[in-house]
């Protein structure tokens, strides 16, 4: 399955408290996306994953997936695809005997060599503001043919289409679509708002 196929924008998202993963998924539903990444960096991480199955027609993975404790815990909670910061012999392995799909961070071209040399195809490219951007992606991918990569960590509203105007780009992530403020105040109409206006941009 690739998974950068199946939409361009996808929010990452902090959950404070569990609550909120039903009225977020119904509030991006709404706005036309049909993927979110839930991190794994709050207690209700978790349990946001869990309530987001309910959903099947979202597409819901773990993200800040570090160790494979993780990925048996984000898998048995109901996540789809998971996500890490770097690349981990011993994560892809779990996703891989679970059947889910693992998007590893890279950031070096040793970072590169060693998520192909285990069989990935689709990389996180992390954090991509302060990596160098889209020129650095550029540079990056050129011995790496067939790879794709999804930019995060300084990925905007503003600069997404530079990403998303490289070919071996399908996707990006951000945070700006479902902000943590955002989800505190319940402003839901907001976060449709701003994923709609991702999807068109």
């Amino acid at each position: 399955m690739s998974l950068l196929s199946r939409c361009p924008v996808v929010p990452v998202v902090v959950l404070d408290e569990p609550a909120q993963a039903l009225p977020l998924g119904d509030a991006l539903l709404a706005g036309g996306i049909g993927v979110v990444e839930i991190t794994l960096r709050t207690p209700a991480g978790l349990e946001g994953i869990r309530r987001l199955s309910a959903l099947p027609e979202l597409l819901t993975g773990a993200g800040s997936v570090l160790l494979p404790s993780h990925v048996d815990a984000a898998v048995e909670a109901g996540a789809r695809f998971l996500v890490s910061p770097g690349v981990s012999a011993d994560v892809v392995a779990r996703a891989a005997a679970h059947g889910v799909p693992a998007l590893p961070g890279v950031a070096t071209a040793t970072d590169l060599m060693a998520a192909t040399a285990l069989g990935v195809g689709e990389v996180k490219f992390f954090p991509a503001g302060l990596l160098g951007g889209p020129a650095a992606i550029r540079a990056l991918a050129a011995p790496f043919r067939g790879v794709s990569f999804m930019p995060s960590g300084g990925v905007t509203a503003g600069n997404m289409h530079d990403y998303l105007a490289l070919p071996m780009v399908p996707a990006v992530s951000g945070s700006w679509m479902a902000e943590p403020a955002l989800l505190r105040e319940g402003r839901w109409d907001e976060v449709t708002a701003r994923a709609a206006a991702a999807l068109r941009a």
